[in-house]
């Protein structure tokens, strides 16, 4: 049931793709510091969804509202502005090769507007400390295990203190028991009050770290109950 406290309100959407439906008559509600589970077979529209919601594709109808944005309406000047209050995590890392770890976080704080040398190093300093990575910020990403640059991507997706975090098949590149890592570090970062939308299609993943689940199916999206 959506609420004014909603953090994502979606009703009766339609998604398209390259003149495919991906989703129809789709809705979805989230609330502040919620964790919810995408699954879905591969191409059933789970990452497609997550898309919409950064407005790299369009919502064609229904309603759409994320945190203050209409995603129906959005200006294309908004879209930053939007972009900054979520985290991206991408399947794979999508880090800059030719740089530091350290300069691949300063370059998206100074791109979303920090200017001040001595809170771009406090900024990167904590978010490291908050996914394990400490020392490793001098480090270039070829250097690094999956399993590390992608704690690192969480950390760039942290920089800004966004209110959610849209995490696309994030273990979809790595081992079970990193992956393992990387889910606990994201329901980690859920309980101290960031919403996480994860993608999966590893049903182990989502039975050893419980949290609700909405299936991506013919075009639709329902809650799974227990």
């Amino acid at each position: 049931m959506a609420t004014e406290s909603s953090l994502l309100r979606l009703e009766h959407i339609d998604i398209q793709r390259d003149e495919n439906l991906i989703l129809h008559n789709a809705s979805l509600t989230l609330g502040n510091g919620e964790f919810v589970y995408i699954i879905g077979k591969v191409g059933s529209g789970k990452s497609s969804l997550l898309k919409a919601l950064y407005c790299e594709i369009p919502i064609l109808h229904g309603r759409a509202r994320l945190m203050e944005y209409n995603l129906r309406k959005i200006k294309y000047n908004e879209i930053p502005f939007l972009r900054r209050k979520l985290g991206i995590v991408f399947q794979d890392f999508q880090l800059l090769t030719d740089r530091t770890v350290n300069s691949n976080l300063e370059f998206v704080l100074k791109a979303t507007g920090w200017t001040q040398k001595d809170e771009i190093e406090t900024r990167i300093n904590d978010v490291l400390n908050r996914v394990g990575m400490t020392n490793k910020g001098y480090k270039r990403p070829h250097e690094l295990s999956g399993g590390e640059q992608q704690r690192i991507v969480i950390a760039r997706a942290l920089l800004n203190e966004p209110k959610l975090i849209l995490a696309d098949e994030p273990t979809g590149n790595l081992d079970p028991q990193t992956s393992a890592q990387i889910v606990q570090l994201l329901h980690n970062i859920c309980r101290r009050g960031t919403a996480v939308i994860m993608t999966t299609h590893n049903y182990n993943m989502v039975r050893d770290f419980p949290a609700r689940i909405v299936k991506c199916e013919n075009g639709d999206l329902s809650d799974v109950e227990d």
